[in-house]
């Protein structure tokens, strides 16, 4: 390593700017990420609250949902509180160690949401492939190991990148043109060489994320076959039906993120506030509408909503 004659100081304090080149917009933006950030807290909140509540709803599918929904309460208030904070007060101050905790929840909680979805496409699956044995296969007990394993995952795999963080002397800036810190954003700006982030985040990203999606296609096409060997109509009707919610999800929560990615690595003439706003769609959106998918889609779940917020109780 070269000395230098000057004394290297490494930021400890980073400033996001929000959304640049969209400053003087920022107070009517605050307004969709409020919106959805009170229809995400609300809705997931009353998904949990009637899915443990209700005997009928203890089924593995609906466990799944819950996790999901916990999950989505976690994603939610990791970023959008200091979004609002920044478009209604500047205060886009932030210590190291705080965007380093920030991008921790993020990221293992996208990591979550991602094994959640693989499991609930695995539900699926043997619910339409092995129906007589589902609740034999899934049970409360196997439920339980596999929200452990979710979250062992997730938080096991994204545990190194802050020891990769700490590890850097941040002496190039200390701007950040974002609504929240996320790794290889944050990382840039050392001075040290990032290589190590980069390929860990990118076989963090391959062996979890990437391979989630295989994995479910896999499925999908495993309950596709299942379904079209069916003699009944109607049961084929009704078999793609209770798919139809997850499906949504799926494409939800991955679309945005896919389309991001593409943006970024082909839409080089697209304005930065473009890219800054998408990735924010991959944040707000999957939170806030889960619940509705969910709630429009299943009659049980419709039901209790009903009886909770409506019904009189003597």
């Amino acid at each position: 390593m070269t000395t230098l004659n000057h004394t290297v100081v490494s930021h400890t304090v980073f400033y996001l700017l929000g959304i640049p080149g969209l400053e003087d917009q920022h107070m009517w933006i605050s307004i969709p990420f409020l919106i959805s950030y009170a229809t995400a807290m609300l809705g997931n909140s009353l998904l949990i609250f009637i899915i443990l509540t209700s005997p009928s709803l203890h089924g593995p599918m609906y466990l799944f949902l819950c996790m999901l929904a916990g999950a989505d309460i976690v994603l939610s208030t990791s970023t959008v509180p200091q979004a609002l904070a920044i478009f209604w007060f500047h205060a886009g101050g932030i210590s190291l160690d705080c965007c380093i905790t920030q991008l921790f929840f993020i990221h293992s909680t996208f990591i979550s949401e991602s094994g959640i979805l693989l499991v609930m496409a695995f539900d699926r699956y043997i619910a339409i492939c092995y129906p007589l044995r589902y609740t034999t296969i899934l049970t409360s007990s196997l439920i339980g190991k596999i929200g452990v394993i979710i979250f062992l995952r997730s938080y096991g795999t994204i545990l190194p990148i802050i020891f990769l963080l700490k590890r850097l002397t941040f002496c190039k800036n200390n701007i950040i043109p974002h609504t929240y810190c996320e790794h290889i954003g944050l990382a840039k700006y050392a001075c040290n060489n990032i290589w190590v982030n980069i390929w860990y985040g990118f076989s963090v990203l391959m062996s979890t994320v990437v391979l989630d999606v295989v994995l479910i296609f896999v499925s999908y096409v495993l309950i596709l076959r299942a379904v079209f060997r069916m003699p009944s109509r109607d049961a084929r009707h009704k078999a793609l039906n209770t798919c139809g919610s997850h499906v949504c999800i799926i494409i939800l929560f991955y679309g945005p993120g896919i389309f991001t990615t593409l943006t970024q690595r082909f839409g080089r003439h697209i304005p930065p506030h473009i890219h800054i706003l998408l990735a924010n769609v991959c944040i707000l959106a999957p939170p806030m509408l889960n619940p509705i998918i969910y709630g429009i889609k299943t009659k049980q779940i419709q039901e209790q909503v009903v009886h909770v917020l409506f019904t009189k109780h003597k």
